[in-house]
């Protein structure tokens, strides 16, 4: 065992963080190989970075912390490969990695062979993803090399006070400084670029990672993140007023309302995350319209799909998909944010979103809430897509475009009053849930309160789901 409160705050956050008692540290003696420029004589055990595997809720976990207070917390050779060596140990275990970032660079003295040391890490991490989770929490500075390992995580978290998160340092940006705006920063991190799942102190990304390590599995092929369900299973979900903001009813659908949210300020036209149904851990996607604050007024309006809405539900999908976690879309939109630079990229980015849900095997339930409407209802999981199940609330609209537009168009010499009826024959025929349930695109319309039990009872019905894709090495998007 290791005395890892010596090594503060790097050891702080590892007691923080683990089961106490349970962390045991591995390769504490390494030190630099390097003897350029008089670094010998400044050579510290454990290279800046403490490593090692401990439990966190009874399940076996591996954890790196730079440590700040040895030489900085630079990245050196061995500094590295303490890092790969513990992967390796993650890999044939089958068991999450965590890393804990504060690190002020890399050691010059040591040029190109900590290049080559990252390098064998970044190839190390690639081949963890999917395999094993990967979460990278950020409390110092993670910069140049050390944000793209951060990157390739499965989920990055962040100091909000002491955080700092680039490639390029924002005084190294033409016409940028940190004065000004300091790209480097939680909040342009996690709300402008989206390179962050979750903001706050120290303690409170602490706490975060433990409940979302509680959500995942282990690896890709031992599910043990279920849990005993105490909630009731058939408990009736006041969301009907809150279709507009999945946020909400996602808090009610949850067993004991526990959702934990990802990317929560970025693309909140599309909302991801983590909840509970039955004791199963359930992937959440969902369309946003309003965003409510806590005084239960409208803070946010959003028109339509977005390119990094559908880019941010996509990347979720296939990390769920990895890790056979069932996915759950809430479906609400009627069309594609119009605008420009909205145009630039949407294209690309719904393909790759109804790639993602098309080539995921793991049980897929779309339910209703409101509208489905044109396009997006060919991308938000629909049953030719690949949804298992299918479910309408009562009074959702699933159609080609709004009934009264559809009459206009249909019949653009009609009075008012035969536009009216036309309207109605319209949106009885093709634009109602019933419509779609009749034509077996939707698997049932039903009460609102009642989707809880719903959704339960699909996902126990399709644990034992078996899909056969064409045998290919992977699809290009």
């Amino acid at each position: 065992m290791s005395n890892t409160s010596a090594n503060a705050p790097a050891g702080r956050r590892i007691d923080a963080l683990l089961d106490p008692g349970s962390f045991v540290e591995l390769a504490g003696g390494v030190t630099s190989r390097s003897t350029d420029f008089n670094e010998g004589a400044a050579k510290e055990p454990s290279d800046g970075v403490i490593t090692g595997y401990g439990l966190m809720d009874g399940r076996l976990v591996y954890i790196y912390s730079q440590n700040a207070a040895v030489m900085k917390g630079t990245v050196g050779e061995m500094h590295a490969k303490k890092i790969i060596h513990l992967y390796n140990m993650a890999m044939k275990m089958g068991a999450p990695v965590i890393g804990l970032i504060d690190s002020a660079g890399f050691r010059l003295t040591e040029a190109t062979d900590v290049l080559e040391a990252l390098s064998r890490l970044y190839y190390k991490m690639t081949m963890a993803s999917g395999v094993i989770p990967q979460i990278s929490a950020i409390f110092g500075t993670c910069g140049g090399g050390m944000a793209v390992a951060a990157s390739l995580s499965d989920f990055v978290l962040m100091d909000k006070d002491n955080g700092r998160f680039f490639l390029n340092a924002p005084n190294a940006i033409p016409g940028k400084n940190e004065k000004e705006c300091d790209l480097s920063k939680a909040d342009f991190q996690s709300a402008k670029s989206g390179n962050v799942d979750y903001v706050g102190d120290e303690s409170e990304v602490l706490g975060a990672i433990r409940q979302l390590v509680g959500f995942l599995p282990s690896n890709c092929e031992e599910n043990d993140a279920f849990e005993e369900c105490t909630d009731d299973l058939n408990r009736l979900v006041e969301v009907g007023g809150a279709a507009d903001d999945p946020g909400i009813i996602a808090y009610h659908l949850a067993d004991n309302n526990l959702f934990f949210e990802t990317k929560k300020d970025y693309a909140k036209d599309m909302m991801t995350g983590f909840l509970r149904l039955g004791g199963m851990t359930v992937g959440v996607v969902a369309n946003r319209k309003k965003v409510y604050g806590a005084d239960g007024e409208v803070t946010d309006c959003i028109k339509g799909l977005t390119p990094f809405g559908c880019y941010k539900a996509a990347s979720f999908v296939s990390f769920c998909d990895a890790f056979e976690i069932p996915v759950l879309t809430l479906s609400n939109v009627s069309g594609f944010h119009a605008c420009e630079w909205a145009e630039q990229g949407l294209g690309r980015t719904s393909a790759r979103l109804v790639s993602a849900l098309a080539n995921a095997s793991v049980p897929k339930v779309n339910v209703i809430t409101s509208e489905l409407m044109g396009s997006p209802y060919s991308i938000m999981n629909s049953k030719a897509l690949g949804a298992d199940m299918v479910y309408a609330w009562e009074g959702a609209k699933v159609g080609m475009m709004d009934a009264e537009m559809a009459a206009k168009i249909l019949n653009p010499d009609a009075s008012a009053d035969e536009l009216k009826a036309k309207k109605a024959e319209y949106a009885e025929k093709l634009t109602g849930a019933d419509a779609a349930y009749a034509r077996g695109y939707v698997d049932a319309v039903i009460d609102p309160a009642q989707t809880r039990k719903y959704l339960v009872g699909a996902f126990d019905m399709l644990l034992s789901k078996k899909e056969d894709l064409p045998f290919k090495k992977h699809g290009t998007k």
